[in-house]
């Protein structure tokens, strides 16, 4: 990770995890509700997805408040994703960044309520922006699209059905593109209206977002075999146990890192299409691509 990239997570990264609790801790909640809301959302992560709507708001010298808030309810929609994957209905997986996952602590009802409470809470926030009208529809639209069924949980439910076949390429593509790709362009497209960017610009960063959101799947699944528990803060290796359609498992391990390396030039080859300074935006790419967790 270069200097600049450096300096740019740990300067925002505190304030978007600031405003997250802050929203969180103001509402008038069940103590315990918001206890399982907060362990889920304090337990870490790269918070990759808020630091891009920041770094497109960067891309075009913009002030940042507003950022922060996407970013905030951005992560609360990740996290109850997680909080909901983790459960033994879905991937039961007893660890997360480390830590026992939220239904271990909370218990499965709990932790299904505060999942269910983080997604909802995320658009009313949204919804209660000082921005325009227009901008914060635009904004409620287009996360219910990533996050939903045309989104992010139906990519979960293509994922949960290709466990039970060996998945084609195609298909597997198609995966991730909605289950992980999805909210990562959501991120950098809300940073893009919040700039008010203009719609070639916005198609050209759709274009870099969705190579990054397949880069940054390939990299899980390399890391899966590759990384260790501790690195990667969940069980390494579960994929594999599993008998899971990954990139390694259709390519080979040598082959999904030539697929992980074709889509991060194709992300760099859209930047390059860009009128303004895009070097924070080439070393996120180089940091997905490179990451150890």
């Amino acid at each position: 990770m270069n200097e600049q990239l450096k300096h740019f997570i740990q300067s925002n990264t505190p304030q978007v995890e600031a405003e997250m609790f802050a929203l969180v801790e103001k509402i008038d909640a069940p103590t315990n509700l918001k206890e399982s809301m907060l362990y889920s959302l304090k337990a870490g992560g790269k918070r990759i997805r808020p630091l891009f709507v920041l770094a497109v708001l960067e891309l075009y010298g913009k002030e940042k408040k507003a950022g922060y808030t996407v970013g905030a309810v951005i992560e609360m929609i990740h996290t109850y994703s997680l909080i909901h994957d983790d459960l033994p209905s879905m991937d039961n997986d007893d660890f997360r960044r480390g830590k026992p996952t939220n239904h271990k602590v909370f218990g499965e009802a709990l932790a299904t309520l505060a999942g269910d409470a983080l997604n909802t809470l995320a658009f009313g926030i949204l919804a209660r922006m000082d921005l325009s009208a227009e901008q914060r529809i635009e904004l409620v639209h287009l996360l219910s699209v990533a996050a939903g069924a045309e989104g992010m949980v139906g990519g979960q439910v293509l994922d949960m059905e290709g466990e039970q076949r060996q998945l084609s390429l195609t298909e597997l593509e198609h995966v991730h593109v909605n289950k992980t790709g999805a909210l990562l362009r959501f991120s950098i497209e809300s940073g893009a209206v919040l700039a008010n960017a203009s719609q070639q610009d916005r198609a050209t960063l759709k274009e870099y977002a969705h190579h990054i959101g397949l880069a940054f799947q390939i990299q899980d699944d390399i890391l899966d075999i590759e990384g260790t528990t501790e690195e990667l803060g969940k069980t390494a290796g579960k994929d594999v146990a599993s008998d899971k359609s990954t990139y390694p498992a259709l390519l080979t391990l040598a082959g999904a890192k030539e697929k992980l390396n074709d889509h991060y030039q194709l992300a760099i080859a859209a930047l390059d299409k860009l009128q303004v300074d895009v070097s924070l935006l080439r070393e996120f790419a180089a940091y997905i691509v490179h990451r150890k967790n």
